[in-house]
């Protein structure tokens, strides 16, 4: 079944270091199941801004078993959504998504898992952290948080008391770009060569970990992926959120161009949502599937509409077409016909695509 929006009641909403904020949303006891989540996963935000309509993904900061679904934004300075964010207030409702993701952690058992977080990347690292603490007696956690000064940590008084009730079970690392500590460890960005020292001095050994989770900047997820691989770490313990790539990373002027040039100009798509069939046309030189069905007043599920997150994944059933960029849909999604509407660009005259496809 597609997902649809809801409207939920802010329940609180917090200030977090100096540009940040926490939106707790009340989930009333008839949207408890629609609203389950696994610790990692992301609500997709919606609302009117100026006439526009604005979605957003943010990720759930809230512990299994929170009554709150508690998301983190960061307000960037030309962000539309945060900027609005800023105005919201207790009792204010917005219209939101039920949690997706895959950038999930299963709760239950015994583990020892590495989170690596920058930023605003602590919203999921927290949620996974919590969770993994309270609900595996057991388990023990290292995370590595980085950011540029004291005052700009997120959630930093929530994470010294998840120390000092972890105390065991939990290692926390500050690691400041702008701010200087007693220990070199913990100054400068975290990157490979930082990483690296973890590893010589046994901060970190990721051999070990049955986890290791990155959220952060495109350019630290990948330089830190690898080094950790190099480390001994096993690559399909490895696990990434990405919403947004690295300034310069992407689809070049000349490469959209091309793929541009080589759509499929008068289409017939077909799209199959909740069992029911919609038809339109379409000019694959100039829109991607997702925006000609928005201009011919069809509706598809999307968050990001950028490639990063897998809201508008389909299945091609008929046809043929090809994406501008993909940074979530794996090999083997690619290898069974999967694509994401936002960034497919038809190549055959007919398409036909199946969101109900799993």
């Amino acid at each position: 079944m597609a997902l649809q929006f809801y409207d939920l009641t802010i329940a609180s909403v917090e200030s977090q270091g100096i540009d940040g904020i926490a939106l707790g949303f009340d989930i009333p006891k008839e949207l408890e199941g629609v609203f389950a989540f696994v610790p990692g996963q992301y609500l997709t935000l919606r609302a009117d801004v100026n006439g526009e309509d604005i979605r957003r993904s943010y990720s759930i900061c809230s512990a299994l078993g929170a009554h709150e679904r508690r998301v983190g934004i960061r307000v960037l300075e030309d962000g539309k959504f945060s900027s609005y964010a800023q105005t919201l207030k207790q009792g204010d409702t917005v219209s939101v998504m039920p949690p997706q993701g895959r950038f999930v952690a299963d709760i239950g058992g015994k583990h020892n898992y590495l989170l690596i977080a920058a930023g605003s990347g602590i919203t999921p690292i927290l949620s996974i952290a919590k969770s993994v603490l309270e609900g595996e007696a057991e388990s023990q956690i290292t995370l590595i948080y980085g950011n540029k000064t004291t005052a700009s940590i997120m959630f930093r008084e929530e994470l010294e008391e998840l120390k000092d009730q972890f105390m065991q079970r939990l290692s926390l690392v500050h690691v400041l770009s702008r701010e200087n500590q007693d220990v070199d460890l913990a100054n400068g960005r975290i990157g490979l060569d930082k990483l690296r020292l973890m590893h010589e001095r046994g901060v970190i050994e990721p051999r070990t970990y049955h986890g290791i989770y990155l959220c952060g900047p495109q350019e630290m997820i990948e330089t830190c992926s690898a080094g950790l691989v190099e480390m001994g770490a096993e690559k399909d313990h490895i696990h990434f959120e990405l919403f947004t790539p690295a300034d310069g990373v992407g689809l070049s002027v000349e490469k959209r161009a091309l793929k541009q040039e080589q759509a499929a100009g008068d289409i017939e798509v077909i799209t199959i949502l909740d069992g029911t069939s919609r038809t339109f046309k379409m000019d694959g030189k100039t829109a991607t599937v997702l925006g000609a069905a928005h201009e011919a007043g069809v509706e598809l599920p999307f968050s990001c509409a950028g490639g990063m997150c897998c809201t508008c994944r389909c299945h091609v059933a008929e046809g043929e077409a090809e994406m501008d960029v993909n940074y979530s849909l794996e090999s083997w999604e690619l290898d069974a016909g999967f694509i994401l509407a936002c960034q497919a660009r038809p190549k055959t005259s007919k398409l036909v695509l199946d969101f109900d496809a799993t």
